[in-house]
């Protein structure tokens, strides 16, 4: 009796147990990347960092746990983990946390070739063969207990005060869902449908995350396209200002709460990296947001109805890389547009939190873009090669050597002083 008595309490305290109420740590700038070689990158001088977490990972395909075997539970389902994979997701943060890196997961899910996996976390009207990362089962019993399970395992290893594994502070919720026809595979759907989704999913997310930490921070997802949309079809992508937009108005209706923004401020063109010259306005009409105008974003997130308690929602640009071309001054074009992007990010201030570069190596399996700050040696996608003129221009961001390191490529891109690049 006394046992079961016990257990209830420890059960009754874990339930009500007060989220840790440590703050958002505060760094002396943006500068971020998505990490693949934690050595190189902390030699970068990093203070942001992404890493991917996949929730069909999380799980083992054995519907019962073994003696001993990690799982997560909720509604009164439990799930047995791939302990094997958590592991390693504590190799990824750890070393990069204890340096007092900002750690921040990109929370997403890819199609499990299990097909017990693929039913809990991808969403039943999803389409069964398209689509990269895909929106979440939120929507059957099960599959909702399970998004919430495996949530609260990531809050409670990684974000709460007894993160012993490892700290994270930042959670961005699926990828690119503007584009939701590959990068939040949920079907056709109407932007409508896209938002009502992605808000629930949110909002579980940050639920878990809240039970463990008063302070760490969700992103919503969006890539750069803001009224134009990355598909012909209206059912496969939407603009990004309308999803925001729909998302927030559905936020309010349900009770509002703390979501921010992770924005991918791609160039126009993804295989041309002078974003420069990019064809877009400074407006909230312009048809992309791109390093070239991402003062939209500033202005977009500071109006009545984007507000949170009274204050604009964060801001981050966490994934977004500029392509080594086939032109013969492709290496300088690339540091360029990383000068110009660091120049402009600055001058946003206090609105942003993090600046992920994305790639750290080139990989052979993204579309024949080759965006990294290292090449990935012949015949393999992502074994790091040559480091490029850009990693020591990254290297030098946030240090007395930046001024000396950027000016160089001013003339690239028509400037006489960055401090042309002031905000409209």
């Amino acid at each position: 009796m006394r046992l079961l008595l016990l257990a209830y309490l420890c059960s009754f305290l874990k339930a009500f147990a007060t989220p840790d109420a440590t703050p958002f740590p505060t760094t002396s700038s943006p500068k971020g990347l998505q990490v693949q070689m934690i050595p190189d990158a902390l030699e970068l001088g990093i203070h942001h960092a992404g890493i991917n977490i996949t929730l069909n990972g999380l799980l083992s395909p054995e519907k019962e746990a073994k003696p001993g075997q990690l799982t997560a539970s909720a509604d009164g389902f439990t799930f047995s983990l791939n302990q094997k994979y958590v592991e390693s997701m504590d190799r990824h943060i750890q070393p990069l946390s204890d340096q007092g890196v900002v750690v921040t997961l990109i929370v997403i899910t890819y199609r499990s070739p299990n097909e017990r996996i693929r039913n809990l976390t991808i969403h039943p009207q999803a389409d069964p063969v398209k689509g990269t990362t895909m929106a979440a089962n939120t929507v059957t019993p099960e599959g909702r207990a399970c998004y919430k399970a495996l949530t609260d395992f990531i809050a409670r290893r990684w974000s709460s005060v007894n993160a012993t594994h490892g700290r994270v502070w930042g959670w961005i919720v699926s990828n690119e869902v503007n584009s939701h026809h590959e990068w939040h595979q949920m079907g056709l759907a109407t932007v409508e449908e896209v938002a009502t989704q992605y808000e629930d999913q949110v909002r579980l997310a940050w639920e878990s995350l809240r039970h463990h930490s008063a302070n760490a921070r969700v992103y919503l997802s969006l890539e750069h396209n803001w009224t134009a949309k990355n598909h012909r079809d209206p059912l496969q992508a939407c603009p990004g200002r309308t999803l925001v937009e729909l998302f927030a108005k559905r936020a309010r209706e349900r009770g509002d709460f703390d979501w921010n923004l992770a924005f991918h401020p791609y160039p126009s063109n993804l295989r041309d990296p002078r974003t420069w010259l990019d064809k877009v306005t400074f407006d909230d009409s312009t048809p992309k947001v791109t390093f070239k105008n991402l003062e939209v974003l500033t202005k977009k997130l500071a109006t009545p109805e984007m507000l949170y308690a009274g204050k604009p929602r964060r801001l981050s640009f966490t994934e977004q890389g500029f392509d080594v071309t086939q032109r013969p001054e492709a290496l300088t074009e690339q540091a360029t547009a990383y000068a110009y992007a660091w120049e402009k990010v600055l001058r946003l201030g206090d609105a942003v939190d993090a600046f992920h570069y994305h790639r750290h190596v080139d990989n052979a399996k993204e579309g024949g873009l080759r965006l990294g700050l290292w090449s990935n040696k012949p015949g393999t996608i992502s074994e790091p090669d040559q480091k490029r003129p850009i990693w020591n221009l990254f290297q030098a961001a946030d240090t007395p050597g930046w001024k000396a390191a950027a000016e160089p490529y001013l003339k690239t891109c028509g400037l006489k002083s960055w401090d042309e690049l002031t905000p409209r």
